[in-house]
């Protein structure tokens, strides 16, 4: 079983209610940004959950301050690192961790990751790979890289919409037009099967290939085609999601309690 547990939440909100009520529904994981200012909150709001943050960027963070906030939330935190740039990223990598090996060990860590040898440093030096925009065909290729014993948590935008174009449309603005741009998003699409036309134009395959949008019903069906692609834990974007969608996804993926007992 994942130590992350099967369902997870990422949402961008710094206000303690919101870390409090992922926990009360059932969430196994509060993924926050990659900001470590917010993890003594979200673990003071909290009880039990594991806290994690994706992603940590290494170009922007030292390894020791990581390494700190780890050790000040003994076991609730778990350091989800990323974000080198440059001419060598593997190498910054590489070097990031073994700075954090002292303190943070291997099964304590998340490796964003994309590529092949992004996840193959996943499976070397963390327990997780954290994918973001990907295809269940994309899971499916992961999971034989990463091998078995690594934990995929992949993160999905989730759009609560019916109309096709809308939600489409949503989609590129909330985060996929700009992120097509960027030199590693376009390098992932492209090993996924999608033309440079297609990134570039944002096109709907591209859409319908990388975000999970429709009625509940509609985005539980293809949530579970992640699942069965051999993703560990799904990390749904809450924010933006209604209500009662957050406690139905959680229903659906995690170990749930109601909340104050109540059915919704």
């Amino acid at each position: 079983m994942t130590k992350l547990g099967p369902i997870g939440a990422a949402t961008r909100s710094t206000e303690p209610a919101v870390f409090a009520e992922v926990e009360a529904l059932g969430y196994d994981t509060l993924w926050l940004p990659g900001e470590l200012a917010q993890v003594a909150g979200a673990v003071r709001a909290t009880s039990t959950i594991t806290v994690t943050t994706g992603i940590v960027s290494v170009d922007q963070v030292p390894a020791a301050e990581v390494a700190a906030a780890y050790t000040a939330h003994g076991g609730r935190y778990l350091p989800g690192i990323g974000g080198a740039h440059g001419a060598k990223p593997l190498t910054t990598l590489n070097a990031y961790l073994d700075d954090l090996d002292p303190v943070v060990p291997a099964s304590d860590r998340i490796l964003s990751a994309l590529g092949p040898k992004a996840l193959k440093l996943a499976h070397d030096r963390a327990f997780a790979a954290y994918p973001f925009l990907v295809t269940p065909d994309y899971v499916a290729a992961a999971r034989e890289i990463a091998g078995p014993d690594t934990d995929l948590a992949v993160l999905l935008m989730v759009v609560p919409e019916t109309d096709p174009e809308s939600a489409r449309e949503k989609a590129r603005g909330g985060g996929l037009r700009f992120l097509s741009g960027l030199p590693g998003y376009a390098a992932s699409f492209r090993r996924m099967g999608f033309s440079d036309d297609e990134i570039t134009g944002v096109a709907d395959r591209l859409v319908d290939g990388v975000t999970v949008w429709g009625g509940l019903d509609a985005v539980t069906a293809r949530l579970r085609e992640y699942q069965a692609a051999g993703a560990d834990q799904l990390v749904v974007q809450i924010d933006g999601l209604p209500a009662n969608w957050r406690v139905a996804l959680a229903r659906a993926f995690g170990n749930v309690a109601a909340v104050n007992g109540d059915e919704h």
